[in-house]
């Protein structure tokens, strides 16, 4: 049964929330505040973190933040309001890998949450079949790893999925929508400012080499070079 930390200060929407995604054979557990939900994933090992923006004693990004930390692959959903549009940006450049809107549906939670836990089970059944050499580098996918002669580098699952779709593409134009539909689902406006993000740093990661360029195809997405 997969086991998910879920965050929210709204007793009456955390009860609803966490008696319904229980009948969909879920473990939740639920905490009112960031500071003793740190407490719990520190000790505790979750499938999925679900974690309303604004919290009493820490915050929603300050404690996804502290959850990246020490996790990179756990899956991160925020929770935000409708009319805090910058909010979804923000949680999705510190280490977020999707979000919600207020109020949301039951149905639309559980579907996002399906996707990453899917995506969690391929992965071990891939095993180390996902790994390319990229000029000096090797990536390993199912490690999170971007390896060079001289130092190795741990990825955010969304960094890896993002450098797995470009390897896939090598020297072919990608259009940006087609990247953020396999990953995310959807081509949104907030999520594409996201990728964006997701693409400098692994132009900073790949810098050591010359070769290896991620271009910006204007009007259209990417080409990967190497």
């Amino acid at each position: 049964m997969p086991k998910i930390l879920y965050v929210e200060d709204d007793p009456n929407l955390g009860f609803v929330t966490k008696d319904n995604l229980e009948l969909e054979g879920y473990e939740i557990v639920h905490f009112q505040d960031g500071k003793d939900a740190w407490k719990s994933f520190s000790k505790e090992k979750y499938d999925l973190c679900l974690l309303d923006v604004m919290l009493p004693e820490l915050d929603g990004f300050s404690l996804a933040e502290k959850i990246r930390k020490q996790n990179l692959q756990v899956p991160i959903i925020f929770l935000t309001a409708k009319t805090m549009q910058e909010d979804r940006i923000t949680g999705l450049k510190i280490g977020g890998d999707d979000y919600v809107t207020k109020p949301f549906s039951i149905e639309e939670l559980s579907l996002r949450i399906k996707i990453f836990l899917k995506r969690k089970e391929v992965s071990k059944v891939v095993g180390g079949v996902g790994n390319w050499k990229i000029g000096t580098y090797t990536f390993d996918y199912q490690q999170l790893s971007l390896q060079s002669t001289t130092k190795t580098e741990q990825l955010t699952h969304r960094e890896a999925e993002v450098l797995k779709f470009l390897c896939e593409r090598k020297n072919q134009v990608i259009k940006r929508d087609e990247i953020l539909t396999a990953i995310w689902g959807r081509d949104d406006y907030f999520l594409g400012r996201s990728l964006d993000v997701f693409v400098t740093r692994l132009r900073k990661m790949l810098a050591d080499d010359a070769s290896i360029k991620i271009e910006n195809v204007h009007g259209i997405g990417f080409r990967f070079a190497c």
